[in-house]
């Protein structure tokens, strides 16, 4: 049984079809990549995953129940939690207390929800500025807090929405190097991403979107190498 199923789903915006009859299975333990032009759907899919958006109709199963119509609050508790392509962390507040306030959803004193966060801090190199306001933090650190956040509410299964954009060579060498430790540590993972080096280089799968509907699906090699995902991202005349 898949960890995660999206069935036939759609989602309109008024008479915008942005999703259309995506069907996908993700297995425990892959990361399951999704790639598309901007404007392709990708977001609205996750946001939909997480109800952030109601779908309009199709279905989507984590552990073989559907999740449609649940809170988020709820699903986040299920065990399913998301990154967002804008951070926007608690600024005013420290960068434990940012991820100490996420450890909440699971866990019911302070105490331990600070050790939890120091846990997850440590996990994601970012000890040396749990004390820094999380607004000091360059683009680089956001995001890396971003990822702590969701681990400290302790996923099965996470949504990583473009945690590389914006970061430097070096800062997506060590991204591409937690997203790694991340699933080594038992956790599935469904990622949306623009630069290749870590789509490429992470999946075990590749789900291909434009306009909102499937082009393609498959290995890292197969989708890299497919006409309707060289024509989507290139244009015709590269296909």
């Amino acid at each position: 049984m898949a960890l995660l199923e999206l069935k036939n789903l759609i989602k309109d915006f008024g008479g915008l079809r942005a999703v259309n009859d995506i069907t996908l299975h993700i297995e425990k333990g892959e990361i399951f990549g999704l790639i598309g032009p901007n404007g392709a759907g990708k977001t609205t899919i996750f946001n939909c995953i997480n109800n952030y958006y109601p779908f309009t109709s199709g279905d989507i199963l984590f552990k073989g129940k559907s999740i449609k119509g649940l809170k988020t609050h709820t699903i986040c508790h299920l065990g399913i939690a998301r990154t967002f392509q804008i951070v926007k962390p608690l600024a005013r507040m420290t960068v434990l207390e940012n991820v100490t306030a996420a450890a909440f959803c699971r866990i019911k004193t302070i105490k331990d929800a600070r050790d939890e966060a120091h846990r997850v801090l440590e996990f994601c190199n970012l000890s040396s500025e749990k004390d820094k306001l999380a607004k000091s933090l360059p683009i680089g650190g956001r995001k890396r807090l971003e990822i702590a956040r969701t681990l400290a509410t302790r996923p099965e299964f996470l949504l990583l929405d473009e945690t590389a954009a914006g970061l430097n060579p070096t800062e997506l060498d060590e991204a591409i190097e937690l997203i790694k430790r991340i699933k080594d540590s038992g956790v599935t993972i469904f990622i949306i991403e623009h630069i290749m080096k870590v789509i490429m280089s992470i999946s075990d799968r590749i789900h291909a979107i434009n306009f909102g509907e499937t082009i393609a699906e498959g290995t890292p090699r197969e989708v890299a190498a497919n006409p309707a995902v060289i024509e989507a991202y290139l244009g015709d005349e590269y296909a």
